[in-house]
């Protein structure tokens, strides 16, 4: 059920990893974008930009959520790629105490806090309740949300990009189910949709946790495997936590930027949902790639296989190349068409304006997807290479472009420049990722002080500092 990125073409390994990640992705896209499309369909434009003003902050906190799982399964892959199997289930028992003391503590916090959020975001009064009804019951699935993240993360970094995909489909069509079920025969609103998204991804976690405990025997843990490590919860707090942090103040500057479409009424609110569900579909590749590199060079840092970091991202630079031109091509032709998913044809007088909004925002988003493609496979790399507080100043750098866009720009130009803010982040992260990526490839082939090995015979002067204790 494993599978060793440390041999083979890159471009092969790389798109034959990458490729099952993305129907997973594409799938996880279903819970917010089925939510979107029921709800605006079954009860209207109001209801949309309900569920739409949650956006910013549900990326900042389920986001911090993702983020710290995929940095927990970083030491995983590496030492998988170093063949320290004792270890790397060692990293797998400590991870799992940190995601359940995360998720105890992250669900208590923001059940407590999100009403104060939605006020402090200007959250228009119109909508504002059925934005806390939806909210609340999506944090209150916070634990689950980590349940599934972290096996998915720990089956991926073993190499095994498949196995969350089936789970996820069979969740998505769960979710489906029930957001016809609650919204459509329960009448329970937009919480329908929330509860829906919540219960269907609490099956793909407990599906997960069955199947990698009958199919992974790498993952059957010993009594001394599962003890408590302080010295190991330390090295999987400095990967994950940064991780979650960038996702996090990434997210603090779309909810500045939320602030400032809120400010401009429900309708832009409900524009921009809508265009950011569609383009959160379209980028799923992106995402894909990102998730394939961080396994990629984990593996081949703790192999010790530096010679093929940098061949490894060209490759997967030129696929996100070409994912961006075809799906530029694509949405300059069916933007308007594909708007219609998310919005009721019985708008009347709002329905041309609300297809023009979203057909702008898609027609932005995808002119600059390249420099979105690099900001998802560079950095990605750089967090699987163990530089994973890099990831950190490169979301400073996106939230402080989105920041200005909604405190400067949005005010005087509207929503236009609100579609600008994103492509504004990415542009600005690159200027930062791409010169990093180089520096840290340099920084570990100058301290290889041996030949290059593999397996148990890697220099641990190639780890970064943090991991050299745990080496052979």
């Amino acid at each position: 059920m494993t599978k060793d990125l440390t041999k083979g073409e890159p471009m092969k390994l790389i798109l034959g990893f990458a490729l099952p990640t993305l129907f997973g992705l594409l799938f996880q896209q279903m819970y917010s974008m089925v939510d979107t499309v029921i709800v605006g369909k079954l009860l209207g434009s109001r209801a949309l930009a309900a569920v739409g003003a949650t956006g910013s902050i549900n990326f900042l906190i389920i986001g911090f959520c993702m983020g710290v799982c995929s940095g927990f399964a970083i030491p995983v892959a590496r030492e998988m790629g170093a063949g320290q199997h004792s270890q790397m289930r060692r990293y797998v028992a400590n991870s799992i105490y940190l995601s359940a003391a995360f998720a105890l503590v992250m669900t208590v916090a923001t059940g407590f806090l999100c009403r104060r959020i939605l006020t402090a975001m200007d959250t228009p009064a119109d909508i504002f309740e059925n934005s806390y009804r939806y909210i609340f019951i999506i944090f209150m699935g916070i634990p689950v949300t980590y349940l599934y993240n972290i096996l998915a993360g720990v089956i991926r970094s073993l190499g095994d990009s498949r196995t969350p995909v089936y789970f996820l489909a069979l969740s998505s069509i769960l979710n489906i189910v029930l957001d016809v079920a609650l919204i459509l025969w329960v009448h329970m609103g937009v919480a329908g949709a929330a509860v829906a998204t919540v219960a269907s991804q609490a099956v793909s976690g407990l599906a997960c946790l069955w199947f990698v405990r009958r199919r992974f025997p790498i993952l059957r843990l010993s009594r001394e495997e599962m003890a408590l490590s302080g010295a190991l919860c330390g090295d999987l707090c400095m990967m994950g936590v940064p991780m979650g942090l960038q996702y996090s103040v990434t997210a603090i500057g779309s909810i500045i930027l939320q602030s400032a479409v809120n400010g401009l009424g429900s309708l832009y609110v409900a524009a921009m949902a809508a265009g950011s569900r569609l383009y959160g579909l379209l980028a799923c590749p992106f995402d894909a790639m990102g998730a394939a590199m961080a396994t990629y060079c984990g593996q081949n840092v703790g192999a010790n296989r530096l010679d093929r970091l940098g061949r490894g991202i060209r490759d997967c630079a030129l696929l996100g190349l070409l994912y961006s031109l075809a799906a530029f091509a694509a949405m300059q032709a069916f933007a308007p068409s594909c708007a219609m998913w998310f919005i009721d044809a019985k708008e009347g007088a709002d329905l041309p304006v609300l297809v023009s909004l979203v057909t702008q925002h898609i027609h932005i988003s995808t002119a600059f997807f390249f420099p979105l493609a690099l900001v998802n496979i560079v950095r990605f790399s750089i967090q699987g290479m163990g530089y994973s507080v890099l990831a950190i100043l490169s979301g400073v750098l996106e939230m402080i472009a989105r920041a200005v866009v909604g405190y400067c720009f949005v005010p005087a130009f509207g929503f236009t420049a609100a579609c600008c803010a994103s492509p504004a982040a990415w542009v600005a992260a690159d200027l930062f990722l791409l010169p990093a990526c180089v520096l840290c490839i340099h920084r570990l082939r100058r301290n290889i002080s041996h030949p290059r090995g593999h397996g148990s015979d890697r220099p641990a002067a190639s780890l970064p500092r943090r991991f050299r204790r745990h080496a052979a």
